[in-house]
């Protein structure tokens, strides 16, 4: 096995919001309950869910993820956006420029947003410690190749690295299914 592996983990749909949206959608002074530590240091799933309403349906009981973030984004699947009626682009996490809104509804309140709704692009969390040893940086383009008998190679992804990132790599459920991916397998990158 090469030293080039690292781990992947599925990404469901789900919503980060602003601590603005959060009291408006749970209450004023509500803080995110952790239900469970995300592999990305300080981030985690809360047990508070949100449902989403666009011009054709509605996503019921979407995860939110903490803590509370600068601008709320949503991040679901290509068939998530049909079962919407939104047209979401692929593009990088906070790159919300040009991107669809919605209405959020929680149990406290409804908040409508302009933008926000993203298929979040393909990317691989690395600490800078990580990077080094693999030889990369932030923002470097990497393959990744999946073996076995639906076995690909994934282009274009993105290298996040930094203080705060441990080493994982992110796709959303679609495209782990295509592949047959399961959390935690371990995956080789390709420079």
């Amino acid at each position: 096995m090469s030293n080039n592996m690292v781990s992947v983990g599925l990404s469901n749909k789900h919503i980060h919001l602003s601590k603005e949206h959060v009291e408006i959608l749970f209450g004023q002074g509500h803080e995110l309950t952790p239900m469970k530590d995300l592999v990305q240091p300080g981030q985690f799933a809360c047990e508070e869910k949100v449902d989403i309403v666009g011009s054709k349906g509605t996503l019921k009981g979407v995860r939110v993820l903490g803590p509370a973030r600068n601008k709320t984004q949503i991040e679901i699947s290509l068939t998530d956006g049909f079962a919407l009626g939104v047209k979401a682009p692929v593009k990088n996490s906070g790159d919300l420029a040009g991107t669809p809104g919605a209405k959020i509804v929680g149990p406290k309140g409804e908040v409508t947003i302009e933008e926000g709704i993203i298929v979040a692009a393909r990317h691989l969390h690395m600490h800078t410690t990580d990077a080094e040893k693999f030889g990369l940086k932030d923002q470097d383009i990497v393959s990744i190749k999946v073996e076995g008998p639906r076995g690909l190679i994934f282009n274009n992804v993105l290298v996040r690295s930094g203080e705060t990132h441990a080493l994982e790599l992110h796709v959303d459920m679609e495209e782990g299914n295509a592949a047959g991916l399961k959390n935690g397998m371990m995956l080789e990158v390709i420079k």
